[in-house]
């Protein structure tokens, strides 16, 4: 079973000589692969919305959002999650990332750090999991160890399990709370998942991840409005943010901007009127989302009128 379960292990016939066609064959046969891929997150796109809606229930409670896995799909899954702090100013104590080998193995293979079963269940322990937690647990083959290790010592401590694999009926989607199914198939380069499975991955967490900021009102008219200025190039992101939103100078949202902290949502309130106290108070009844907030408080200023 196992072995007709792992498809993206399976040598194909159709790949058989490819390392004797001519560079332009090989180039199109991986090309139209990656457009598998694509095809494959499109098929799984309902899957992605309920656990993005599941995960949201957790979250607003103050869960964190957990990302493990080994090897390609470890490093794809670090690295999605790498990105919510800067874009979307997701705390760093609501972020684990959980990689098969630790730091190392984020730039080189680490030998047997897969199968190491017991070191994820240590790492469910060491750092508290619990019934308000997210895991996200990525593995092509929908099998590795170390995975499916991190998954059952997180549903057991009652956190939601999303399981995302390239292969049917793993145990890796079979036991997430939210399974996401990649259907890739094989792989031009057999067993090579950093191709047609890799490339899955990385859209469906990037989706995943990008919807559920969205849904926490963490996006706003289509802008990045939790960015952290963290650089001169976001500081004037900011900004542009700002005059695109309120219409008013550069001056008076570079003022703004400096009084809420370099915040976008508080800076939009101050322009708005609201005193840095107040503008804060606002967001946190508002569940950080900036447009129940202006919602509100136009409300409010009708009501007094």
């Amino acid at each position: 079973m196992k072995g007709a379960a792992i498809e993206t292990e399976r040598a194909s016939p159709r790949y058989s000589g490819i390392d004797q066609w001519e560079p332009s064959d090989v180039l199109d046969a991986m090309i139209e692969g990656q457009f598998a891929a694509v095809a494959a997150v499109r098929t799984a796109r309902s899957g992605i919305e309920d656990a993005t809606r599941a995960m949201e229930v957790r979250l607003v409670e103050g869960g964190r959002i957990i990302y493990a896995g080994a090897g390609t799909s470890g490093r794809l899954a670090v690295q999605d999650g790498a990105e919510l702090m800067p874009t979307f100013s997701w705390p760093q104590d609501r972020l684990l990332m959980l990689m098969a080998g630790g730091h190392e193995a984020l730039l080189q293979a680490v030998e047997g750090a897969e199968d190491q079963a017991e070191h994820a269940l240590a790492l469910m322990r060491k750092h508290a999991v619990g019934p308000h937690d997210v895991l996200i647990a990525a593995a092509a083959s929908g099998t590795t160890p170390f995975t499916l290790a991190c998954l059952r010592g997180a549903k057991s401590a009652g956190a939601l399990t999303v399981g995302m694999a390239n292969n049917p009926r793993t145990p890796l989607l079979t036991e997430a709370d939210c399974p996401i199914f990649l259907d890739t198939g094989v792989e031009p380069i057999a067993g090579s998942t950093r191709m047609k499975a890799g490339t899955a991955q990385r859209i469906a967490l990037n989706l995943l991840s990008s919807l559920l900021m969205i849904r926490l009102g963490r996006v706003y008219e289509g802008l990045m409005v939790d960015v952290q200025a963290t650089n001169a190039k976001l500081t004037k992101r900011s900004e542009s943010m700002l005059v695109h939103l309120t219409g008013r100078s550069g001056e008076d949202v570079r003022e703004a901007l400096s009084n809420a902290g370099g915040s976008v949502k508080l800076a939009v309130l101050l322009l708005q009127g609201c005193t840095p106290d107040d503008g804060r108070a606002l967001l946190g009844r508002c569940g950080g989302k900036l447009r129940q907030a202006l919602f509100e408080l136009r409300e409010a200023r009708g009501a007094s009128e």
